[in-house]
């Protein structure tokens, strides 16, 4: 992923806010970043831009050849498909769909033949293969969490976006699901942008930038 000069926007009832202030970003195939800094730094918000779900002002995201700022809504959600994983602080699972229809619906979405075994090795993958029709309100904070990874990493994306993955998990909980995190990635090859404000999940990734006021910079 490249960005460049990216900006974003946003009025208000006292004007405009400047939330993201000409940020320059690379991420490599396969690499992890961290992103750490303080509540309404553009931490999420940036994560929004780069997912394609938030329009930005200004600047420039390419992401596999494509750039972001030209594609409409309907090839914004194809390449989100097909190329990005997000999991965010909130599970986002859909209440009435099973562990296993959950992680099958990206995949179905494609058109894969093969969404069903998939989406089972998927969840195998983060140890709930015992947990395939369960619905998500039967499922611990912890387990829907790993079957939003599951789902996550299904379509094999090649950029992984993690928003604050642990924040509605307990230490221990959420000490087994970033190891899966991590785990998955390594298996999948899979470039990493995680936003966290535990430094010690940070340290885990190649490298730590800090965001502050809308920009970005290298973190000591």
């Amino acid at each position: 992923m490249q960005v460049r000069g990216l900006e974003l926007t946003v009025p208000s009832a006292a004007g405009p806010v400047n939330i993201l202030r000409g940020l320059d970003l690379d991420i490599a195939a396969g690499e992890a970043v961290g992103m750490v800094g303080p509540s309404g730094s553009g931490k999420t918000s940036l994560l929004m831009v780069l997912a394609g779900l938030e329009a930005a002002s200004a600047g420039s995201v390419r992401l596999a050849g494509q750039e972001l700022t030209s594609l409409d809504e309907d090839a914004l959600a194809r390449l989100r498909r097909d190329r990005v994983g997000i999991v965010f602080q909130a599970f986002h699972l859909i209440p009435g769909m099973t562990a296993l229809e959950n992680v099958a619906v990206p995949l179905e979405l494609a058109g894969d033949p093969d969404a069903m075994d998939k989406a089972r090795a998927g969840l195998a993958a983060v140890g709930l293969s015992h947990r395939l029709t369960h619905l998500p309100g039967q499922l611990s904070g912890g387990e829907q969490q790993r079957v939003a990874l599951a789902r996550a990493f299904a379509p094999a994306p090649s950029l992984l976006l993690a928003d604050e993955p642990t924040g509605n998990l307990d230490g221990a909980t959420g000490t087994a699901v970033m190891e899966l995190l991590f785990a998955l990635r390594a298996r999948h090859g899979t470039a990493l942008l995680l936003i966290t404000h535990d430094p010690a999940l940070a340290a885990r990734c190649d490298r730590i930038l800090r965001i502050a006021d809308g920009r970005l910079s290298d973190s000591a």
